[in-house]
């Protein structure tokens, strides 16, 4: 089977980048991954989602303008944590020949974690992007919510132990991605 990337980029629209810890950051990690992605003829496929206070049509629902789609990527519509459930991205993958997602974007242990995690069991292979993901800014440093460098951390270092036969997955900073296909057998992170 041929080694076929598509960048994953969920939920970077205006409401929740507001709310996003290392928003500005974030959002240039992923604006040049996105850039490199395209001048290597890589998809990228936006996912956006809908309800909960981010209205199709409103300011907050939109996409930041640093990672508006372009006019030949797809969008993908969503209305849960999972970017696959009732969606069109299972459809869009296959129609692209996808067989290994780059995933970014908010809210690392909410939409990113649900999403990668089901591309895994839909055997995709995976890359999850270390710096590429980022979560809510924690009011409460008391909270029951893990803090929002140590959540994304955490996350990272799960994906880096997980093992799901067959599956290649990676966790690698935006700057280490290469596009190539992975080396088989080893889950390196």
């Amino acid at each position: 089977m041929t080694h076929a990337p598509a960048l994953l980029v969920i939920d970077m629209q205006n409401a929740l980048a507001a709310i996003a810890h290392r928003s500005a950051e974030t959002v240039s990690v992923i604006a040049g991954l996105r850039a490199r992605a395209r001048a290597a003829g890589i998809p990228v496929i936006t996912v956006q989602h809908h309800g909960g206070g981010l209205e199709p049509g409103t300011d907050g629902w939109r996409i930041v303008p640093e990672l508006a789609p372009g006019g030949a990527d797809p969008v993908v519509a969503k209305t849960s944590a999972d970017s696959f459930l009732d969606t069109e991205l299972a459809a869009t993958l296959d129609a692209l020949g996808t067989t290994e997602l780059l995933v970014t974007g908010f809210a690392t242990e909410i939409c990113v974690d649900t999403t990668a995690r089901q591309a895994l069991s839909r055997r995709y292979d995976l890359v999850l992007v270390a710096d590429g993901h980022t979560t809510s800014v924690r009011e409460e440093a008391d909270g029951p919510y893990a803090a929002p460098d140590a959540s994304v951390a955490h996350h990272n270092e799960i994906f880096r132990h997980l093992d799901f036969p067959g599956r290649s997955i990676r966790v690698l900073a935006a700057a280490d991605v290469d596009f190539r296909p992975p080396a088989r057998g080893v889950t390196p992170g």
